[in-house]
């Protein structure tokens, strides 16, 4: 590997299993940046699981937005991978910041967010770049299923399968996993 790691898969698909497993064989300094916020019972017990599934001494940081500064925390400094979990989480909770109504959204609007989610990214990729440290991005692939039957799905989709595109074309390495088996595609 030399510096990033894209993991692609469904839901439940193992890309976090994976993604922690080539992070320990990498190293034992790991920063894992959350980007999950927990606001219902059921994402809380889906973070609780992710943390119980983690080692405990990797570093933790919860942030899915405004990357401009981590390379200054002293938990960056010190880690020698970085594992971001996930991509499609991040872009979800950066459409829910904008205020608005998504059933009655212009296409003006929709493209000012999405921009606003492309630079998000973008500094991102360059604070990890920069930092010359080994970096894993997970992400959902959301293209797979059936076309969502209400706007924000399809502005959502949309927007992910863009990001992961954005992503993809740059980053070193790509898996793909589906029921735990991951196949490398780049």
């Amino acid at each position: 590997m030399n510096n990033g790691v894209m993991i692609l898969g469904g839901a439940r698909s193992g890309k976090s299993t994976f993604a922690e497993s080539l992070a320990k064989s990498l190293s034992g300094q790991v920063l894992y940046i959350a980007t999950a916020i927990p606001f219902d019972d059921g994402m809380r017990d889906r973070i609780k699981k992710h943390q119980e599934n983690r080692p405990h001494h990797w570093k933790t940081v919860e942030k899915y937005r405004d990357f401009e500064g981590i390379g200054d925390l002293n938990e960056f400094i010190k880690a020698d991978v970085i594992l971001l979990d996930c991509i499609t989480i991040m872009i979800t909770n950066l459409m829910m910041d904008e205020a608005c109504d998504y059933d009655q959204i212009t296409h003006e609007e929709l493209d000012y967010i999405e921009s606003m989610i492309v630079g998000q990214i973008d500094v991102l990729l360059e604070q990890f770049r920069a930092s010359g440290k080994k970096y894993i991005l997970v992400s959902n692939e959301v293209g797979l299923g059936l076309v969502p039957p209400y706007k924000l799905g399809n502005y959502f989709r949309d927007i992910a399968g863009r990001i992961n595109q954005r992503i993809a074309g740059t980053i070193d390495e790509v898996y793909f996993v589906v029921s735990g088996i991951q196949v490398k595609i780049k």
